[in-house]
């Protein structure tokens, strides 16, 4: 059984953890602590109930008017096909959509998940260039070879 919950600053090493496994094998951006406790507030972490251990984690991005990215989806290895990532980006649209987004896209080398989740692929040139400002730093950046997928609100 699962718990979906806001994470706390008690959270952050697990929530690191988790991402840094699947950035290691280049699925993902890595994240650094500085970045998880100025972001904490974007995420939703799934916590198992009986070791209270995080075993999922993912972020809803604003980044303009009415646009939202989904990303930093992670989820235990021992945990997947559970129906964890389906939930938290469930509880991340519900986010969203409580404060207006209409339209959200995320980034990713997991089409199919998000394909389930009613995304559409697109280009990455048609989404707005205010979102690139993040990526620039990105060791990718100038050859990023991840899959834009959007969905509307």
């Amino acid at each position: 059984m699962f718990v979906y919950r806001k994470p706390t600053f008690a959270d952050v090493d697990e929530i690191y953890e988790l991402i840094a496994l699947y950035a290691a094998q280049g699925l993902m951006l890595p994240k650094p602590h500085s970045v998880l406790y100025e972001t904490l507030r974007e995420f939703v972490v799934a916590e198992e109930v009986a070791s209270k251990k995080i075993v999922g984690v993912g972020a809803l991005h604003l980044t303009w008017n009415e646009l939202a990215e989904v990303r930093s989806m992670a989820v235990d290895e021992n945990f997947s096909r559970q129906g964890i990532g389906s939930a938290i980006v469930k509880k991340l649209l519900a986010e969203g959509r409580a404060v207006g987004v209409k339209e959200f896209f995320t980034l990713t080398y997991r089409p199919d998940f998000f394909a389930s989740l009613g995304f559409e692929v697109t280009t990455k040139e048609s989404l707005p260039h205010k979102i690139w400002k993040e990526c620039i730093d990105c060791p990718k950046f100038s050859n990023c070879d991840e899959i834009a997928m959007t969905l509307g609100g």
